[in-house]
């Protein structure tokens, strides 16, 4: 009788780039040694457009439409990262009124980025139940965008100076409502998932960060919180009118799968503090500072000449970005968000370099995963929270 031959020789897995739990189009080529992870390279680049360069040939206004679809689930902070260049180059004053408004919709937009990391986490590691949970949430934080933006996904709300409308009558109210029933969903969540003992066995020790290897990995946000390090850039640059508040960093010490989220759910709750406060406290006063409408406009553009005289509408006024460089950066919800703009006395930068929080965290993932079974890579991967819009631009 002939006995079936054990094979001795390693396993090459493609992962993605159509896997649903990889969250985007990246793909993992593991090497496995039966259920073990030998190796694990991520491919990236599927989704490549080009962002950096479309904003080189486009002035900010016609770029800020873009920006929404780095991380589309988190589209406020890339509107802001993008009008605070051009703020900060021309030294241009934001109105009390407007930088409230932006603190709100920030943090709510951290919220529905938090909830749409919640639900896929939880699926990932067989919990199907919060992630119908999460959309009702979310539901109500893109039917608050909708009625002060237009859009649920893709606001194009930020402008130069300002906002682009102000809130509409009755939004405070609703959005103080929605503060009120999202403290008890949080309270929900933590009930349903965090003392249950299948959660914890897949995500207690899984994917452990050390204090300095994170700090070596430059890797920022929930996943530098989640290892002991109190490093919060709203707390560090005290940008917007962040400052004004009472909030506390959220932090862990353990460095694991569960510490990540049990940052990211305190983070959620400390963001209702925020909004709440803000709400509270807005000032009156314009939403959008009018002399920016005749800031450093460029001087006699081509489009006023003859010729494109009755092809259209003339384009609004552009920006001269004045000729220095300048590196801002946000707290996203997935970590440090930055750009690093040059000016060149045109209304079009002369370069535009995106620091996508994802990116940067998704370098350690082979580390990670090395020596763990093939069924953590899932649990690993959805706690360092990518989007693959961002990772590739």
């Amino acid at each position: 009788m002939n006995l079936p031959a054990t094979r001795k020789d390693l396993m090459i897995v493609n992962m993605g780039p159509h896997h649903p739990s990889m969250h985007g189009v990246l793909r993992l080529i593991v090497t496995l040694d039966g259920e073990d992870v030998i190796d694990c390279e991520p491919i990236l680049g599927y989704l490549h457009r080009g962002m950096e360069k479309i904003a080189e040939n486009r002035t900010i206004l016609q770029y800020l439409p873009y920006v929404t679809r780095w991380d589309y689930l988190a589209t406020m902070f890339t509107e802001a990262i993008t009008v605070n260049g051009p703020e900060q180059l021309g030294n241009i004053q934001v109105p009390k009124r407007a930088s409230y408004i932006r603190v709100i919709m920030l943090e709510l937009s951290r919220i529905a980025s938090h909830l749409l990391w919640l639900g896929p986490f939880m699926a990932d590691i067989g919990a199907q139940t919060p992630f119908f949970y999460i959309f009702r949430e979310r539901e109500l934080v893109y039917d608050l965008f909708e009625a002060a933006t237009g859009m649920r996904m893709m606001h194009n709300y930020f402008r130069i100076g300002g906002i682009a409308a102000d809130l509409p009558h009755g939004w405070i109210d609703k959005c103080l409502d929605f503060c009120d029933y999202f403290l008890t969903g949080v309270v929900e969540y933590q009930k349903l998932i965090t003392q249950n003992p299948i959660f914890l066995e897949r995500v207690e020790g899984v994917g452990i960060i050390g204090r300095e290897e994170v700090i070596n990995w430059g890797l920022s946000g929930p996943m530098l919180r989640a290892s002991g390090i109190q490093w919060d850039l709203r707390k560090v640059d005290h940008y917007k009118c962040y400052g004004e508040f009472d909030w506390e960093v959220q932090w862990q010490k353990e460095g694991d799968a569960l510490a990540r989220y049990l940052v990211r759910i305190g983070e959620m709750t400390e963001s209702i503090k925020i909004i709440q406060q803000a709400l509270e406290g807005i000032p009156g006063g314009p939403y959008e500072n009018l002399e920016t409408r005749c800031f450093d406009r460029e001087r006699n553009p081509e489009w006023n000449d003859f010729e494109y005289r009755f092809i259209s509408k003339k384009p609004s006024p552009t920006f001269e970005l004045p000729k220095q460089e300048l590196y801002v950066r946000v707290e996203a919800p997935k970590g440090e968000l930055g750009i690093f703009l040059i000016g060149d006395q045109n209304g079009f930068p002369w370069r535009w370099k995106i620091r996508p929080p994802g990116f940067i965290n998704l370098q350690i993932l082979p580390q990670l995963v090395k020596r763990m079974k093939l069924a953590d890579i899932m649990t690993i991967l959805g706690s360092i929270d990518i989007i693959m819009g961002e990772v590739d631009r």
